[in-house]
């Protein structure tokens, strides 16, 4: 009997935390004193951030803010506050893409491959990020769907899933050219050259064109129907630009076949690394396409890469071309996220663009401009409170939260082991790492 009351008294200990950090449950939060970074404005100084029900209900500074009268008080003098990081390029979660047996597989979901409870997430979260693009690697011409998820508490995928007003999981699609996809010796279907590489993409392109029109002049008859081939099916969203195509490429010639394929099949292109985009900044903004870029510290690995720059991003940004960044973790580990903002700076970036682009140009980019990436009335209470200068090597996460509830605390030391590492906080982690994804057999093991 004993027993029974003891497992009855856990369970309402239980519902009642989970209660109590229900987003639609919690009464207003008013953070105050801190420097407010706001992105979509001038920072504000003796600042105001009030949440309630996961969402933003009002910033500004404490002199225009009216605080209600009901409403929890947080002093966070002495602190910074600014959006939730927003990484438009990651491997958290251990997931994988396609296999062996073709260059392209639009129909492989990285949602059935993410292992939620890894401690990878932990660290984006120690790192400040909250919403995140995760991808399939870059050893394919096109590796399969992407994933677009919230950083929020939760065990199983669903927890941290995005969806658009009907209810649509939200995500893009993952593309490559350059080195990593071709196979030297190739004797089957993977590309041996750059050329051979578009040729095969153009190919799939043409075939999800040819599927859509068939479904077009079917107008419903169902005996007219192509059979459903969930591969077109999903190439289709990219011609019809419901779903964007993230595109791996570093030189500056496979930059501009990747916008020369966007602009010919009419899709939406973001790239990524554009390790050499500030060769091509001009042609890249006259596309109108996004970079999302990985600021390396410790170049080297790859001969396309070699011409590195950290004013990749400011001549980017300078030529027009709407410029984010990324972690690519572990090529940078997500917790130093805003590393990337820093060295930028260092290198002739704005400071005020530097921020942009760790927050609302990721925002843009993963269409989810509506809901993150400021801090402003009626978006997402996404957002970070620092120890100091986000630019600062200095300065340290000291909470994040995701639509107002807390999921990273410093000041926890469970939390803090993710922050600064130890024995545990790698454990459950599996190493996966955008350029090199190869199978057991291929490499010899």
């Amino acid at each position: 009997m004993k027993s029974i009351l003891v497992q009855a008294f856990a369970l309402f200990l239980l519902l009642c935390a989970t209660f109590s950090q229900s987003p639609g449950q919690e009464r207003a939060r008013a953070f105050t004193g801190a420097t407010v970074i706001p992105i979509n404005g001038p920072v504000i100084q003796d600042g105001v951030l009030i949440i309630r029900r996961g969402k933003i209900t009002a910033v500004g500074a404490r002199a225009s803010v009216q605080i209600p009268a009901d409403a929890e008080v947080i002093d966070a003098s002495g602190k910074v506050i600014m959006p939730g990081l927003v990484d438009t390029h990651s491997h958290i979660g251990g997931g994988s893409g396609g296999d062996n047996s073709a260059p392209i597989q639009p129909d492989v979901r990285i949602l059935d491959s993410i292992n939620v409870r890894d401690n990878s997430l932990k660290r984006a979260r120690a790192g400040g990020i909250t919403t995140v693009n995760v991808m399939p690697g870059s050893s394919h011409l096109l590796s399969g769907q992407t994933l677009y998820l919230k950083l929020r508490l939760g065990q199983t995928i669903d927890d941290f899933l995005i969806r658009d007003a009907e209810g649509r999981i939200l995500g893009g699609m993952k593309m490559a050219n350059g080195t990593n996809p071709l196979r030297a010796e190739a004797t089957g279907p993977f590309p041996g050259t750059r050329a051979k590489s578009a040729a095969l993409l153009r190919e799939q392109l043409v075939k999800a064109q040819d599927y859509r029109d068939k479904i077009s002049r079917a107008k419903g008859d169902q005996t007219k129907m192509p059979a459903r081939d969930l591969a077109l099916e999903a190439l289709v969203e990219v011609l019809e630009r419901r779903r964007a195509v993230h595109f791996h490429t570093h030189r500056h010639d496979d930059i501009l076949t990747a916008l020369r394929l966007a602009k010919e099949f009419g899709f939406r292109i973001i790239l990524h690394h554009v390790t050499e985009g500030w060769k091509v900044a001009n042609e890249i903004a006259l596309a109108r396409a996004s970079a999302s870029i990985t600021v390396v510290d410790a170049p080297g690995g790859k001969l396309e890469s070699v011409d590195v720059s950290f004013g990749n991003g400011m001549m980017l940004d300078r030529a027009g071309v709407l410029t984010g960044f990324n972690t690519d973790d572990y090529i940078t580990d997500s917790r130093l996220f805003l590393r990337a903002a820093a060295l930028s700076v260092r290198a002739g970036m704005s400071r005020e663009r530097a921020l942009f682009a760790m927050t609302q140009a990721g925002a843009q980019m993963l269409d989810l401009q509506d809901r993150v990436g400021t801090l402003e009335a009626g978006k997402d209470a996404d957002f970070i409170i620092l120890s100091g200068d986000p630019l600062s090597v200095y300065t340290h996460v000291l909470e994040t939260f995701v639509e107002g509830v807390r999921v990273f605390d410093r000041a926890n030391p469970n939390d803090r082991l993710y922050a600064v590492g130890g024995s545990g906080a790698g454990s459950g982690q599996m190493l996966h790492i955008d350029e090199i994804e190869r199978s057991e057999e291929e490499a010899g093991q």
